[in-house]
Parts: structure tokens; C-alpha cells; sequence
């Protein structure tokens, strides 16, 4: 904690000995508002949910085998039942993989589609700061207290998200998206 304290009061000393222009973004209240930020959020959401049908489905067609295997399994042979029992195992495994590499698919969809949105919004602050003449732009959030304190003056974080959600325009809608 002092260190960041004497790298933070650093770079305040040197800005204001050199005029430097700085101002900070609140960069949880970005991906609150960035639309595209919460379009994609829907979108993972909406998808997911599709992957959770779909492996509910597998589930009951299982339950269903396994419930009709125990209603007939006393007049089974020991041969049957055993072979009856594998392809059920099976099946929950295939279905326990099934679900298992769909969670990781989402979780890799989500991860490449956030590493976007931050590659899209470092770029356009990146850009936005040279337009308006800033040589310092920091972050800050809840999780990562980068600034202390600041003079609201210097929070740019509402015309960020406002010309960033300008353009933004969706590629197409939630309900639309690709499977």
C-alpha cells in the first residue's frame, strides 16, 4: 500500500511540475454502461442458457432410460442387466462430457469476446486521450483503488461510455445471434 501511495503521489509531482494533462476513468462503470459490453453479456447470457436446455434435455432422455431399466431390470439376465448398466454408465458420462465441454466452449466465448471489448476500449480511450490532449489516462475501480483522489473534473468516465455507446452499433440482435 505505500508503494502505491509513492508511485501515485510520483506521478502526481511530476505532472503537475510538468503540466501534464491527466485525467482517470472508472473502468467498472465502463463495462456497466459500454453497450456493447452489456449486449455481449445478454448474448452469453442467452447462449447459455440454449447449452443448459440442451444437456436438460440429454438428462431427461437419460432419466427416462434409467427409470425403464429399473422397472424391467428383475427380468433381466445377469448378462443383460449388466451390459444394460454399461450403456447407461456410458451415457451419463457421455452426458457429464457433454456439459463439461460445453461449459469450457462458454467460458472461452466469453474470454475472447471480453479481450475485445478491452482491446476496443483501451484503443479508443488511447485514441480519445490524443484527441483531447491528455498524456496520462488512469483506471481505477473497486478492486484496483489506482486513484485515491481525484477532482471530479479529472473523471472523463461519463464521456467515454456516452461517445464509445455512440459508436457502437450492433452487428445483430441478442435473439439473432450465432449458434
Amino acid at each position: 500500500m505505500k508503494q502505491l501511495f509513492l508511485v501515485l503521489t510520483m506521478i502526481f509531482l511530476f505532472t503537475s511540475c510538468t503540466g501534464e494533462k491527466v485525467a482517470f476513468v472508472d473502468v467498472e462503470e465502463i463495462y456497466k454502461e459500454y453497450d456493447r459490453a452489456k449486449d455481449a453479456e445478454q448474448e452469453m447470457t442467452v447462449q447459455s442458457q440454449k447449452m443448459s436446455n440442451e444437456i436438460e434435455v440429454l438428462k431427461m432422455a437419460f432419466q427416462q432410460k434409467v427409470q425403464e431399466y429399473q422397472s424391467t431390470s428383475s427380468s433381466l439376465s445377469d448378462t443383460d442387466k449388466q451390459q444394460k448398466e454399461q450403456e447407461l454408465m456410458r451415457e451419463q458420462q457421455e452426458i457429464q462430457q457433454s456439459q463439461q465441454m460445453a461449459r469450457q466452449m462458454m467460458q472461452e466465448e466469453s474470454k475472447s469476446k471480453m479481450d475485445k471489448i478491452d482491446e476496443d476500449i483501451e484503443n479508443f480511450i488511447s485514441d480519445y486521450a490524443e484527441s483531447k490532449g491528455f498524456t496520462i489516462v488512469l483506471g481505477t475501480s473497486s478492486q484496483a483503488k489506482t486513484v485515491l483522489y481525484a477532482d471530479d473534473s479529472k473523471d472523463i468516465t461519463g464521456e467515454i461510455i456516452e461517445s464509445l455507446n455512440d459508436e457502437y452499433e450492433p452487428e445483430e440482435s441478442i435473439e439473432g445471434a450465432s449458434e
